[in-house]
């Protein structure tokens, strides 16, 4: 790829995030670790309320500081070895956008409705980069909408977002995000509303530029299909929690946790037509009430005495695979 994935760019430790509601106070995130080198593209897979966007907000700081509760010391979030937390919001808003950019779940509500595409794009430019002259902003959006794959990309520049279809609107959200060559993109479901066809070519344009940019991606899915074809690691997340973490050739060889291998036995398999798919029963708890101990015991068929009141410990199997799970016993040393 030309480039070297052995560097720290971002490290989440021992991540907490509390939200405060009418009906009581919803324990989003509880206790999440997570790395990502530089180059790397990382994967946080789970079903839908099971607190991967509040991860990825935390991480932009897009959650009001009073709601939020970020662990039990103040380097929980660290990028580029710089304490994001200690960051008053005028430096943390140089960051975003620049350092770190974020793709949106909707690409049309992520947009602006009365606004062209021009300003949207060049407003993070005239923000981030040493430009002021509206002529050569133009022409380095344009340039960035063409990297996205635009051709006529002076109509789109002069277009609103309800002028062009989902797949257009998500490639102009991904040329905000690179328009000042971020070192992390986090994607945030970025093929959710998209048909098949356009699905596909979003995944590829990802891939390519990560390549292009030599930059990091956070991606947040809920479908293992397309964290095998992007992902060099992932971690599955359940209920607030990480219940498993490995390379992407790991996981799919010898998934461990019972809900990763739900997650997978899920997947379509063009090349055995006959396969057996197993469903996981039930829905995601709630996270303002979350079960005691495993907190997928409630669904799990393979739980034990021990699942039901009792936390899980954590296994290292080495290279980097964690499993949090009664069935593996207690983590060596």
């Amino acid at each position: 790829m030309g480039f070297k994935m052995t560097e720290d760019l971002l490290s989440v430790k021992n991540l907490f995030v509390d939200l405060y509601s009418p009906q009581g106070i919803v324990h989003a995130v509880s206790g999440v670790n997570l790395d990502i080198k530089k180059g790397e593209t990382v994967g946080l897979v789970g079903e839908s309320g099971c607190g991967k966007s509040v991860t990825a907000r935390s991480i932009m700081r897009l959650l009001p500081r009073g709601i939020v509760t970020y662990g039990e010391n103040s380097e929980v979030l660290l990028f580029n070895e710089k304490n994001l937390l200690s960051l008053k919001e005028s430096e943390m808003r140089s960051i975003r956008g620049r350092d770190i950019s974020m793709v949106f779940q909707d690409p049309v509500t992520s947009l602006n409705p009365v606004k062209t595409v021009s300003y949207q794009i060049m407003e993070g430019i005239f923000l981030h980069r040493s430009i002021s002259k509206k002529s050569e902003a133009w022409e380095l959006a344009s340039g960035v909408l063409s990297r996205v794959g635009f051709v006529d990309t002076n109509r789109v520049m002069k277009s609103y977002p309800h002028e062009l279809s989902g797949g257009m609107c998500q490639r102009v959200a991904m040329a905000m995000a690179l328009c000042c060559n971020p070192s992390l993109l986090i994607a945030d479901e970025p093929t959710t509303a998209l048909d098949v066809t356009v699905q596909r070519d979003i995944l590829e344009l990802i891939a390519n530029l990560r390549n292009e940019f030599q930059m990091s991606v956070l991606l947040i899915t809920h479908d293992f299909g397309v964290v095998a074809k992007l992902c060099d690691k992932v971690n599955v997340m359940y209920a607030g929690q990480l219940v498993e973490k490995g390379d992407v050739f790991t996981i799919f060889e010898k998934p461990l946790h019972p809900y990763t291998v739900g997650l997978i036995s899920c997947l379509l398999d063009i090349e055995k037509p006959m396969k057996s798919y197993y469903g996981i029963p039930g829905t995601v708890p709630s996270l303002m009430f979350p079960p005691a101990g495993c907190r997928f015991h409630t669904r799990c068929s393979k739980k034990i005495k021990q699942c039901e009141d009792q936390v899980p410990p954590k296994k290292d199997f080495g290279q980097g695979h964690v499993v949090s799970c009664w069935l593996y016993g207690h983590q060596d040393g």
